[in-house]
């Protein structure tokens, strides 16, 4: 009979100790920054969020007993929020630099991209990145492009925290150019004739990845980099990928 209890009580004490572990995996929240206008990869749909790295971060989340409370933000504020403490990642197309990676650390790239420069397509005057010099050009706020274009000698570079703004005027003959990220620009193309690309070329970054706080999410971060193998290993990655018209 005590062996029996012995058992029996041994069993109950394993049984609540993986209800502990259990309950510990399913408490790990994170706030999750994001700028809901950037399509394909992050944007609203019917009111709801949606996009490709919307998609990843749920499925790593879901895979990994991560609860995600996604804050909306505009995409210059989210690093400062993340410092701030108001969010614990970002996940925003961010690409990967040196002088973000000061205060910030990445996971390792979950996507490759590329700049891409939209004109009218009845403006002949520009036909490569030089043609820029002293132009009026649009871009993201606190993007990648957005050192991009300031680098080009005597442009006047408008930054905008929504593209569509730029997009209005680029339509309305009040810049000259926008550039952006080349999947992002692709969605503009599609949805506005009257505009074309003129030069390509690489951003200069090693990747979008998503960020955290310095020095204070390494477990996490381990989580999402396993996370991205994972998904490219099994298929859902690729999935996505379809999905969203990324290939």
């Amino acid at each position: 009979m005590k062996k029996i209890l012995s058992i029996v009580l041994l069993a109950l004490v394993g049984l609540f100790l993986g209800a502990c572990n259990n309950s510990s995996d399913a408490n790990v929240e994170l706030k999750v920054g994001t700028s809901p206008n950037y399509k394909p990869f992050n944007y609203k749909e019917d009111s709801k969020l949606t996009g490709f790295d919307t998609d990843l971060v749920e499925e790593i989340a879901k895979r990994n007993g991560i609860k995600i409370i996604w804050v909306e933000t505009a995409f210059d504020g989210l690093i400062p929020a993340l410092k701030a403490g108001k969010i614990d990642m970002i996940a925003s197309a961010m690409s990967a630099t040196d002088e973000r990676r000061a205060s910030v650390d990445f996971t390792e790239p979950y996507y490759m991209s590329k700049n891409l420069y939209l004109k009218l397509k009845d403006n002949s005057a520009l036909n490569s990145k030089e043609d820029l010099e002293g132009k009026k050009i649009g871009v993201l706020l606190g993007s990648l492009q957005e050192n991009t274009a300031k680098a080009i000698q005597n442009a006047q570079v408008q930054s905008n925290k929504d593209l569509n703004i730029a997009v209005l005027a680029l339509k309305n003959n009040k810049i000259d150019a926008i550039v952006a990220d080349k999947d992002t620009a692709k969605g503009y193309l599609s949805e506005n004739p009257e505009l074309v690309d003129f030069f390509e070329e690489e951003d200069g970054a090693e990747g979008l990845s998503f960020a955290f706080d310095k020095d204070k999410q390494k477990e996490i971060i381990e989580k999402f980099n396993k996370g991205i193998e994972e998904l490219k290993a099994d298929g859902f990655y690729d999935t996505l990928v379809k999905k969203y018209g990324l290939e």
